[in-house]
């Protein structure tokens, strides 16, 4: 069974409460086992005398605030995910070691540098009059040679470059790079996913794209630009099975308090049922969205339920996964451990067998007042997305307020 990556190194290093980092801009590139580099923006500033990072990616800013530091060692953990770097001070304030993250059956360890004073991302050239701006309609090729759907919605100021891919289950967040003469380079980074995307951009035309995530294999990626772009309903929805109009589930919650669906304190109430893991990153994003709705509507009579499907089954990983999760977004509603990890392909059949195969995360599902289900919404449009997750927004808001009048 895998240790977690806290229990692996997290007694390697001291906290020292007068060790500082450099301040300032550093350049991270985490490196592939193929030599590829996944390369991402990071600064250090002082906060009360002590050193905070915030990783960069285009709008977004992710505050680092655990860093321990004992002489010319330096240990970072992120602060949601299972996922932390461990470090060594080098004399130019550099600093160089290895990003670990958690998977489902081992630890994942990629060196990474971090390159102080460098602010830049990607060498931004010549464009070529080039024009990114809008949205285009993408296909990637897997390594086995079959496609999946995407629409890329872009923003270019100048050569620098941000923007998002949209799949049927979600998008890839905050990306953020430059155009270079003919070649666009995006990459983001937020300590659960690595990406990294090249291609060659001809008018209309995006080809030899390359998509890099992590250690898994490449995929090849084009696309074309239209304003009409959308996705195919290639995703067969989650769905209630032929003859069930209700959930019936009673799990733990992170503190060992069964949590049921039946509970009292879900009568008459119109609850949403957030399927979801702490190792995902458009969870992170929902539940940052769920945390919101909560507090404006909880009075109204809304209750939220997260029920997350962890890498593992092992108990002490998953309550300390999901509580770096919980504590980082303030969430208050229960979030409770489903007895099934994510790769379990019976995970649906043990959890909510009411439901056809749960095939994406975040699912959320809408209870009516009754305790029955009304609908099931595959996915999440996250704010990076922009125009899509203010459309997302409104539906959601329309279906909650239509099921609290009825």
């Amino acid at each position: 069974m895998i240790k977690s990556v806290f229990s692996v190194i997290g007694t390697v290093l001291f906290f020292s409460v007068n060790a500082q980092l450099k301040t300032g801009w550093y350049r991270a590139a985490i490196t592939r086992p193929d030599s590829v580099s996944i390369i991402f923006n990071a600064e250090v500033v002082l906060q009360n005398k002590k050193s905070v990072l915030y990783i960069r990616n285009a709008a977004e800013r992710l505050k680092v605030d655990d860093i321990k530091l004992k002489g010319d060692s330096v240990f970072i953990e992120m602060p949601f995910f299972e996922s932390s770097f461990k470090l060594k001070k080098l004399s130019n304030h550099s600093l160089k070691g290895v990003w670990l993250k958690g998977a489902s059956n081992r630890i994942i360890e990629m060196p990474v540098l971090f390159e102080y004073s460098n602010k830049s991302r990607f060498v931004a050239g010549d464009s070529l009059n080039e024009n990114l701006d809008g949205k285009w309609q993408v296909v990637f090729t897997r390594s086995n040679g079959t496609d999946r759907p995407a629409v890329a919605v872009f923003e270019q100021n100048g050569k620098m470059v941000t923007g998002t891919f949209l799949t049927p289950t979600g998008d890839y967040r905050y990306l953020e790079g430059t155009l270079n003469k003919n070649t666009l380079q995006l990459s983001c980074f937020d300590g659960s996913h690595a990406y990294y995307f090249s291609a060659e951009v001809n008018g209309k035309i995006i080809s030899n794209g390359k998509f890099y995530s992590t250690v898994s294999a490449p995929e090849s990626w084009k696309a074309v630009k239209n304003n009409n772009a959308s996705l195919p309903d290639t995703l067969q929805q989650t769905q209630l099975k032929d003859g069930e109009t209700k959930l019936n589930f009673r799990f733990k919650d992170v503190n060992g308090k069964t949590v049921s669906i039946n509970d009292a304190r879900f009568k008459n109430k119109v609850v949403i049922v957030q399927l979801m893991g702490s190792w995902c990153p458009n969870c992170m994003d929902e539940s940052n969205f769920l945390k919101s709705v909560y507090k404006d509507y909880k009075e109204k009579g809304v209750e939220i339920i997260a029920l997350a499907y962890e890498l593992t089954t092992n108990e002490a990983r998953s309550k300390a996964s999901l509580q770096k999760f919980i504590n980082r977004f303030s969430i208050v509603y229960p979030v409770l451990i489903a007895p099934a990890a994510v790769n379990d392909e019976q995970r649906t059949e043990k959890t909510l067998p009411q439901l056809t195969p749960i095939r994406s995360f975040p699912t959320t599902i809408f209870i009516g007042k009754d305790g029955t289900v009304k609908k099931v919404h595959s996915g999440f449009y996250g704010p990076g997305t922009g125009v899509y997750h203010e459309e997302f927004k409104k539906e959601f808001f329309a279906i909650v307020n239509e099921l609290l009048n009825q």
